[in-house]
């Protein structure tokens, strides 16, 4: 993809504007972002990161909890119990130190991750629209079988029985989807 101001070299940054509900993408080489970094929130400066993006996100959670504690009482310092990283540290490097720390620190990062997931704390992701449909019907039969084993599990086999019929449904849909080739 080509850079949409100087329509010269490949873009290489991508970014999704969301205003008053319309949404506007940008598609910019590295050379074109930094010259218009206020417009697109990036101050202009080399030096900028996703790491200062989320060391910007991890203070502000700091800074409203330092007015809720107790002055006199003693920080406890967060570490990760294997890596013996803290969560300091973390707030710096803007990475984890081990597969732990994500347990070690998962107090902080919940309000952290509902805020950058628009109230999730769990990331979806997207999914291509080529192969969305089969997906989808994937997804929606294995909570199916969930629902369906939650019934029988409660002896609801009416219930259980709806549920049976449509699995089978969303399976024909499946396998027919399959056969036309999409």
């Amino acid at each position: 993809m080509i850079c949409q101001e100087c329509n010269q070299r490949p873009a290489t940054l991508h970014f999704t504007k969301i205003l008053n509900g319309e949404k506007a993408e940008y598609h910019l080489c590295e050379k074109c972002a930094q010259e218009k970094g206020d417009m697109f929130m990036l101050s202009g400066t080399p030096g900028f990161s996703i790491n200062n993006l989320l060391a910007g996100l991890l203070n502000m959670d700091t800074a409203f909890q330092a007015t809720k504690q107790d002055p006199f009482k003693q920080e406890e310092i967060l570490q990760c119990d294997q890596c013996s990283m803290t969560f300091q540290q973390f707030i710096k490097v803007g990475r984890f130190g081990c597969a732990n720390c994500y347990q070690a620190f998962s107090g902080q990062l919940e309000p952290i991750l509902r805020r950058l997931h628009s109230g999730n704390s769990a990331h979806n992701g997207k999914i291509p629209a080529r192969i969305g449909g089969s997906i989808h019907i994937r997804k929606s039969i294995e909570e199916l079988k969930q629902r369906l084993k939650d019934s029988i599990s409660r002896e609801e086999f009416e219930r259980a029985a709806e549920i049976r019929d449509e699995i089978r449904l969303l399976e024909g849909k499946l396998g027919s989807g399959h056969k036309e080739g999409k």
